[in-house]
Formats: structure tokens, sequence, C-alpha cells
């Protein structure tokens, strides 16, 4: 009888972690099943403990690197374990109430060794399915692998470049500030095109394929949320500063780059932003006037003074500041300018400055 009970919970495990593989390799919507879950929180976890060993950035930032490709690896191990375990069980009624029996028929046909076999016709079909089983969930993590590396190239080239238009890590009024030293300000159209397509791009790679939002950038002064809230500051400060002269396309960046931060943190779970009317800026007057004195420095001009933008910018911000701060403390993305706060062991890390071109 209780073999019986064991057929019916490892017939349910099964079903469960095929579902898991299809719903995070195949299915293209921003879901997580409970095992993919689980084995992200617990990369997390341990990865959060082990960087916290260290103090200096670099290394914590080297740490991370390993942890999306960690990540992969032990999801396919947590995958073919939890086959393994549910077909010992549906296999238990047929090797004689023998765990040690049952678990050599489901490890030899999942894995394909052709170690052991039942003879009769039920269990022999139940093999045929576990050893089809193990070879798809393998072929579709391979199949998985080209997926993730072609988005996440595709990421990575717009950050490279903004690498060296936006200090490092970027900060978004240093944009503006190194457009405007060289008379360049007419070009942010463009980037701000090439971003709105890339945000858009970002919300479906990264809400479907989740393991790419912690695969990091490869330098540590890098980091994908940081280079996107980057642009999204910029868009929101040159709209409030030159409502006039600032391009139509700082709003089409804005409305989409913050709806594809909603999406993204909707799928990882993190808190979404709150409706503007109860949203408070993290940032204080003082930043904001230290940022257009850093404009009006590098010889931008300006339509409105910062008091006047202010509140045009906060606007703006609070639509994506909650879902860009909750991302970059969720992955621990390098510190910067106006990114929120990251904890190591209960302290607060200082914020890595850009350097500032031709302004030093």
């Amino acid at each position: 009888m209780l073999s019986w009970v064991g057929f019916a919970i490892g017939v349910v495990g099964w079903a469960g972690t095929v579902s898991s593989v299809i719903e995070t390799t195949v299915v293209p919507r921003g879901t997580r099943s409970r095992i993919t879950g689980a084995v992200a929180s617990s990369v997390q976890t341990m990865f959060q403990l082990i960087a916290d060993r260290f103090q200096r950035w670099e290394r914590r930032d080297r740490v991370w690197a390993l942890s999306g490709p960690t990540f992969l690896m032990l999801l396919l191990v947590a995958w073919v374990l939890l086959l393994i375990g549910s077909l010992t069980l549906v296999m238990l009624p047929f090797a004689h109430d023998s765990p040690r029996d049952a678990f050599l028929v489901a490890g030899s046909s999942l894995l394909t060794l052709g170690v052991s076999a039942p003879a009769d016709i039920v269990p022999l079909a139940l093999v045929f399915i576990g050893a089809a089983t193990g070879l798809v969930v393998v072929a579709l993590q391979i199949a998985y692998l080209p997926t993730l590396y072609a988005a996440f190239n595709r990421r990575e080239v717009q950050v490279t470049i903004l690498d060296s238009l936006a200090g490092s890590p970027a900060w978004g009024p240093e944009i503006l500030a190194r457009f405007s030293l060289i008379d360049g300000l007419d070009a942010m159209d463009m980037l701000y095109v090439r971003w709105t397509d890339w945000a858009a791009d970002l919300s479906e790679s990264h809400a479907a394929y989740q393991s790419l939002i912690y695969f990091r950038s490869p330098k540590p002064t890098r980091s994908w949320v940081i280079a996107f809230l980057a642009m999204l500051d910029a868009a929101a400060l040159h709209i409030a500063l030159c409502p006039i002269t600032a391009p139509h396309s700082t709003r089409r960046l804005l409305r989409v780059g913050y709806r594809s931060m909603q999406d993204i943190v909707e799928a990882v779970g993190l808190p979404p932003a709150p409706p503007p009317e109860q949203a408070e800026s993290d940032l204080t007057d003082a930043d904001i006037e230290e940022a257009v004195a850093h404009l009006v420095q590098a010889g931008m001009p300006l339509e409105r003074t910062a008091q006047e933008a202010m509140a045009d910018f906060r606007g703006w911000r609070v639509n994506y500041e909650v879902p860009a701060y909750g991302l970059a403390e969720h992955i621990d993305a390098v510190p910067a300018l106006w990114s929120g706060k990251r904890r190591r062991r209960g302290v607060s890390l200082p914020p890595l400055r850009p350097a500032r071109a031709g302004l030093e």
C-alpha cells in the first residue's frame, strides 16, 4: 500500500519537475516555478554570505560573477535529482518494494546508462518515459544556453558603449555633462532611441529568462542595472531642465524604460513602484542642485533652474526609482551615485563616484 502512495507522490513530483523545466526554458513569459525560485534563492543566499566576507568591491564582484553560471548548473542538478527521486518512487511498486532496486532502475533510465531494466511491460514503458525525459531535460538546458548568452551579449554591448559616455560606474548627469563638453547634445536623440530599443529587449529577455538578471558585466564597475538607471536619470533630467529643446525620444525612453523595469521586478518578485501620488524620491534637493551645477560647469544650456525643474524630475523618477533600487540591491550591483544602498553585514557601502571627464 505504501509503495502505491509513493507511486502517486512520484507521479506528482515528476510532473512538477517537468513543468518547471518547460516553464523555465521554453515558455517565454515572466514566470518562475517554485523549483527555479528555490534554487535561485539558495544561490543568492550562498553567494551573499561569501561576498560579505570581503570589503573591497572588486573581490565582492569577482565572487558574484560566479553566481549566474552556478545557478544554471545547480538548477540542472536539482532537476535531475528530483526526476530520479520521483521515478524511484514511481518504480517502487514494480521493484518488490525495494528502494535500492527502484533507485537503480530510475537512475539507469534517466541517465540512459542501461545498467538495469525491468522485464514487465508496464515498468518497462515507465523506463522508456524516464529515459526520454532525461534526454529532453539535458537537451533543453543545452539549447537554453545559446539563447541566454545571445541576450547577454546584446545587453552588454550598450552597457560597454555607455561606459565611456557616462563614467564608470554610470551616472545620469555625467552622460549629459560629457555630451555637453563636446557640443554633442544633438546626438542624445539617437542615444535615447537606442536605449529605448534596448529597454524593450531587456524586458522580453530578462523577464522570460530570469537567470540573465544574475549574469554580471565583465568589469566590476559596470552593471546593466546602474547603466539603465543612469540613462533614465539622464532622460528625466534632460526633459525637466530643457522641456522645449529636449528630444521627443526622452519621453519614449522614460515610458518604455520604467515599464520594462517594472516587468523585471514583477518577474523576480520584488516590490513594485508605488503609485506616483504616494511615492517620494530618495534624492534630496542638494543632490539635484549638485547635479545641475555639474551640468552648468560642463556648459549645458539650460532652460530652467534646478528649483524649477525639481518637481518634474522627481515626477518622472518616482516611476522607476523603487524598482531600480530593488534590483540593484537584489543583485548587489556596484555601489553608484543615485542608485540606493548596498549592505555588507549591515554596513552601508559608499557609492563609487565616476570620473568626471574634463571637469576634474
